[in-house]
């Protein structure tokens, strides 16, 4: 007589739940009324999809081939897949086993045998099903006889449905996997490894906030640790070995887990003393003795207690809405919230290359440098001299009992707190890690870019202005720049943004006034705008730092770099270095003079500036393309109007094509001396002139949140203690005072008249928003005669003007917010100590981005 079915079925809420059963079986019934419709993947359903028909089974390969795709990209991205198939040899099984191991999802076998008569009965009733009892019979038969294999197999749960009844009545439910703690918010307190160190393990818990009191029950000692209000401990393993307190070290986790007041890890060492405790075979070694000789002179009651805790123990711990993730030796992206061998091996051990180093110990891989998740994972495992934060990843065994220091971070505060050991308590066999030459880790990690980071169709999340997208296109054209013409990237963390000319003025023969801007953010509610004086120059961004230490432990470059001076395009300003760094150092004294080091607590800043002459960078263009186009202009209206004029000498009547003529000569001698205030020699340094206009960013600050005042009187003192510093002009305008603004047009049309480029207008507020969003940061209003450079030399004459104002601002304008909104999070993630690859995601954007076909001389 069969035993009764066990009709409630917990199943993990991730797996791949396999289902077994001979044609008429009712899977399918089964599976629609225990899963959602997106959960199974039916190989009939798969057929039909390829053929059209769910029984062709000439078909059946491709079928399962897509059959496998999808439940592929469901465990991919974590989701329950159910396969509805037959199933009913062990190599059809096979694969799915596979596909469930590779993706670190459990897969589970669920067993619907109703019994052959109910099948064949079933079958009769359905016209595409024409098949006999033979083929249900031998279905079912091979289904049997593979069932006491099914965990061999490789199955982690096996469940049977043997009756009607059974089928009908079952019930299933689903259970998180251990692993899985992510309705745990905390906050949480993660320590390092602890190897014994109870003393340090204890003046650690004080410092976090956590009372331990001692006492004696029976004869037994015990302890209570009581933490501050709604926090929890995490300890990342190693709990046991080297130390020389074990035994209370162990007393603490345990008591506090058993508390619900922590959870605990299970580390290598964990491991190796619970096989111990089985009485396996293991090496005595790395301080297990000490462990064993400790465990001997304890009560009963913490040996005893002890083999149930250590087999408690999971993999890793998965908190806080999947943020935060904790295990022994780190976990990979696809791993987390998962549950395999493989999950639980690299947990324990991490990653070997297969080398054995120097001191003759496993050379691990650094699986920390290509991680890219979301989740933060923290872990232990690899004594390090201090934490740091790599690509989202902690380690924080600082060594504790090698004379280091314990370490815990609390979460989600990210907050580093520790205490020194009272002593070396174990010789390392290696010294501990470091990132070596004053670099941080995250910049040694950040040594090989990959182009997958950036390429491709991409949305970027920006704190001003959401998703941005960057096309595909738009990136493959950005990387041969990048690539090969970039100046090191490590120091390429921001490229700043296009700027929208203003509206078109329809007023005589202008095409670009102050007025129009002024009208634009009075429309959008701006009060108060900023005039700055337009230097014609080249646009640069500095890396200012105040020594080559700095340089290499913040920016992580090698060598004896200060910094580093680029242009628009990621391009080194200069290509002698020595350049650079002669024009850092007098910029330095700037800083230094104006105290500003110290004034913002800061040993590097960026700034956004304007370096001219404007021949200092663009002197091959101004001698290939606009000077040859002025000598051309001027022989060829030259030589027009002598034929003219031998014409009108013979009686021909000419005159209104002479004075046209005459004109257009006129217009051309205006362009070809419209760029000499902005062309001189440079031989050195004292030719240039640095014009900061922007403090972008210092340590641990973004200045977005001060107003263009506050910048332009920074820039003002930067101005006052060195003659490369040259100042730019300024004011504020109220936008409400007719006076004012009439004041500033005059500014305008004096600064343009004396031949400088025009000024930029700008909220007075760095960042300006209004109920649609955005506000454009900054418009440009250029000079008749700068104008006439980028337009040409007849620009102006009346025919081309009525074209030129039509020209159309709205995808300049775009371009420009959405840059700027680029530019904002790219620094924002600098000073953060994001991944550089995190920050060249918002840095490759914009130069992406300037690929878009927008009309250059906008």
């Amino acid at each position: 007589m069969r035993e009764p079915d066990n009709i409630d079925l917990t199943i993990p809420d991730f797996a791949l739940v396999v289902l077994i059963g001979s044609t008429g079986s009712g899977k399918s019934t089964f599976a629609a009324r225990h899963f959602l419709p997106t959960e199974i993947i039916s190989s009939d359903r798969c057929r039909a999809l390829v053929c059209d028909n769910e029984t062709d089974q000439d078909v059946s390969a491709d079928a399962f081939d897509l059959v496998r795709e999808i439940a592929g990209k469901r465990l991919k991205h974590r989701k329950l897949a159910v396969i509805d198939a037959t199933n009913v040899r062990a190599a059809d099984r096979k694969a799915w086993v596979e596909l469930a191991r590779k993706w670190h999802a459990l897969p589970v076998a669920l067993v619907i045998d109703p019994g052959v008569d109910v099948c064949v009965a079933r079958n009769a009733l359905r016209p595409d099903r024409p098949f006999g009892a033979g083929v249900v019979q031998r279905m079912t038969t091979e289904i049997r006889k593979g069932l006491g294999g099914l965990q061999r197999e490789g199955f982690r749960q096996v469940w049977k449905l043997t009756s009607e009844a059974g089928i009908d009545a079952a019930k299933v439910s689903r259970q998180p996997l251990w692993t899985d703690k992510r309705g745990d918010h905390g906050p949480f307190d993660i320590i390092g490894d602890i190897h014994g160190c109870a003393d340090e393990l204890q003046a650690l818990l004080g410092q976090l906030g956590y009372s331990v009191a001692w006492s004696e029950v029976h004869g037994e000692r015990t302890v209570t640790v009581t933490p501050p209000e709604g926090r929890k401990i995490v300890f990342v393993g190693d709990l046991v070995d080297r130390g020389p307190n074990v035994p209370d070290a162990l007393r603490i986790a345990m008591s506090m887990v058993a508390a619900g007041t922590a959870y605990c890890v299970q580390g290598n060492h964990e491991r190796k003393l619970s096989r111990w405790l089985e009485g396996r075979k293991v090496t005595i070694a790395h301080g297990l003795q000490q462990t064993i000789d400790q465990l001997d002179a304890q009560d009963r009651g913490l040996r005893e207690a002890l083999p149930a805790f250590l087999d408690s123990l999971r993999s890793h711990v998965w908190l806080d809405e999947g943020r935060l993730a904790v295990a022994h030796a780190g976990l990979k992206e696809d791993m987390i919230g998962r549950g395999s061998g493989a999950v639980r091996e690299f947990a324990l051990y991490g990653e070997t290359t297969g080398e054995i180093d120097e001191f003759g110990l496993p050379v691990r891989a650094d699986w920390a440098a290509a991680y890219r998740g979301k989740t933060s994972v923290v872990y232990g495992h690899t004594p390090v001299l201090s934490a740091e934060w790599v690509n989202n990843t902690l380690c924080i065994d600082t060594g504790c009992v090698f004379g280091g220091k314990l370490t815990a971070l609390r979460w989600p505060e990210r907050e580093l707190v520790d205490v020194p050991a009272i002593q070396i308590w174990s010789e390392p066999v290696r010294p501990l890690g470091g990132s070596g030459l004053g670099k941080s880790a995250q910049a040694d990690a950040d040594g090989v870019l990959d182009y997958q980071d950036v390429s491709g169709r991409r949305w970027i999340e920006t704190e001003l202005r959401g998703r941005v997208v960057v096309a595909e296109e738009n990136a493959s054209a950005a990387l041969e720049v990048i690539s090969r013409f970039a100046l090191s990237p490590q120091w390429l963390v921001y490229l700043p943004p296009t700027m929208s000319p203003s509206e078109t003025c329809s007023q005589g023969g202008w095409l670009e006034r102050p007025e129009e801007a002024f009208a634009h953010f009075r429309e959008r509610g701006v009060t108060q705008i900023l005039c700055e004086e337009k230097h014609m120059g080249s646009r640069a961004v500095i890396a200012l730092c105040r020594n080559a230490q700095t340089a290499r432990g913040r920016f992580g470059v090698p060598g004896d770099e200060t910094g580093a001076i680029w242009t628009r395009t990621g391009r080194s300003f200069f290509n002698d270095t020595g350049m650079t760094e002669a024009l850092l150092a007098r910029l330095r004294a700037s800083v230094d003079a104006a105290g500003l080091w110290k004034e913002l607590n800061s040993d590097w800043l960026l700034l956004d500036a304007e370096i001219m002459p404007w021949s200092a960078k663009a002197s091959s263009l101004i001698e290939s393309q606009y000077a040859p186009v002025a000598t051309s202009a001027a022989a060829g209206l030259q030589a027009s109007r002598e034929a003219l004029a031998l014409a009108m000498a013979r009686g021909v009547d000419a005159a209104a094509l002479d004075a046209r003529l005459e004109d257009r000569a006129a217009r051309a001698a205006r362009y070809a001396t419209a760029w000499a205030p902005y062309v001189w020699p440079v031989s050195g340094i004292e030719d240039l002139k640095v014009a900061p206009f922007h403090l972008l960013a210092s340590e641990g600050r973004v200045w977005y949140d001060h107003d263009h005042v506050w910048h332009m009187t920074l820039a003002e003192r930067l101005a006052a203690g060195d003659g490369v510093v040259t100042r730019t002009q300024w004011r504020v305008v109220d936008l409400a005072d007719a006076s004012a603004c009439a004041e500033a047009v005059a500014w305008w049309e004096t600064l343009t008249g004396l031949g400088g480029e025009g000024m930029v207008v700008k909220p007075r507020d760095f960042v300006s928003r209004n109920k649609k969003g955005l506000i454009q940061p900054a418009l440009k209003v250029r000079g008749r005669e700068y104008l006439r450079i980028i337009y040409g030399p007849e620009y102006d004459a009346p025919d081309n003007l009525v074209r030129l104002r039509e020209r159309g601002l709205s995808g300049k304008r775009s371009l420009a917010l959405r840059e700027f909104a680029l530019g904002h999070e790219a620094l924002k993630r600098f000073v953060d100590r994001q991944p550089l690859r995190r920050v060249h995601e918002c840095v490759f954007g914009v130069l992406a981005l300037e690929s878009e076909p927008i009309d250059p001389r906008l």
